[in-house]
């Protein structure tokens, strides 16, 4: 019965398409959240490590909420977790060192694209952070538009439809997007693809020389090509300068799995083709599911990665959090 319902989830998916005229539904007042550990490898318990990331442990997030979850965007400072749904939804918390949450908040993207009455007017897929200001920006997928808000996320400051991103399909705006130390940012489109011999393999980039809600014209296109048969779901920058992308496949007997790249930032230079080296591969036997977030931080000396899931509020998918080591 399982396989059946899930089987008719899949097709509801995949003939209903996005549910782009969907009412948006917004997290309630009581922000309760249980964090249960998941083991990398359910077959092997002491199993540790995937490619070049050692895992330190990891939850599955839920709520009596049924609109939790539907994560697409992170930001991780310490042990404050900052997470956005693909329908603007927001929740913050604070994890411990023995994965205990504590201090739970749910909030909303109330300042967008649109009225905000609909899915689609909220259509978070990606997030960048300024350490020093704790400015947010958020890409929007479905309108190809960077917005730039308070540290709260309450106040939008400016917004952006940046000519290089118009073109992008509705389903393929900035799926990554990551603030450089320098300043710059960077854009990966998900799934709008170069003209020319790389567009079956290569995915739209934008290097920003600045803040793109305020030099939306400043700066260089450029290709990223993910392994073969994935698409890009989100960047971040290591303490070095190198980037991490996070990279996912779906197919109906595996259903989701991620790669992880690493890509040297010397590598993107206007109308280069940028492909990044293969560090991680989440598969059976290791978790996968539906990654989208990816967040970096340090913890005395080590390099941390985050990865968290979408679970699309479907029940064959899980809100995970799991947390590396970065061993290179």
């Amino acid at each position: 019965m399982r396989r059946l319902a899930l089987l008719f989830s899949l097709l509801f998916c995949v003939l209903a398409g996005p549910s782009e005229e969907n009412q948006r539904e917004r997290l309630g007042a009581d922000p309760r959240i249980t964090a249960t550990p998941v083991q990398l490898d359910s077959r092997d318990p002491a199993a540790r490590r995937a490619g070049a990331l050692t895992y330190l442990g990891g939850v599955h997030l839920r709520s009596p909420d049924r609109v939790f979850g539907g994560f697409s965007a992170m930001h991780v400072s310490g042990d404050r977790f900052l997470l956005v749904s693909d329908s603007g939804n927001v929740v913050r918390f604070r994890l411990d060192a023995d994965f205990r949450l504590s201090e739970a908040q749910f909030g909303d993207v109330a300042a967008g694209p649109g009225t905000g009455y609909l899915k689609k007017e909220r259509d978070v897929e990606s997030l960048a952070h300024d350490p020093a200001t704790g400015r947010i920006w958020l890409g929007f997928e479905r309108d190809n538009a960077i917005w730039r808000y308070d540290a709260t996320l309450t106040r939008a400051e400016r917004s952006v439809r940046p000519p290089a991103m118009r073109d992008w399909s509705p389903n393929g705006g900035a799926e990554s997007m990551v603030r450089l130390r320098s300043g710059r940012f960077i854009v990966i489109s998900e799934t709008s693809r170069p003209k020319g011999p790389l567009a079956q393999t290569g995915r739209i980039g934008l290097m920003f020389t600045g803040d793109p809600t305020e030099a939306p014209d400043r700066g260089f296109r450029f290709t990223y090509i993910p392994p073969p048969g994935f698409d890009p779901s989100d960047m971040a920058e290591l303490p070095d300068g190198r980037l991490l992308v996070l990279n996912r496949h779906f197919s109906l007997r595996a259903l989701f799995t991620a790669k992880l790249t690493l890509v040297d930032p010397r590598s993107i230079r206007p109308g280069a083709a940028v492909q990044g080296r293969e560090i991680a591969h989440f598969a059976a036997p290791l978790l996968h599911d539906n990654f989208e977030a990816l967040a970096v931080t340090q913890e005395a000396g080590a390099t941390i990665v985050w990865i968290a899931s979408d679970d699309n509020l479907q029940f064959w998918e899980r809100s995970l959090l799991l947390k590396f080591r970065l061993e290179l």
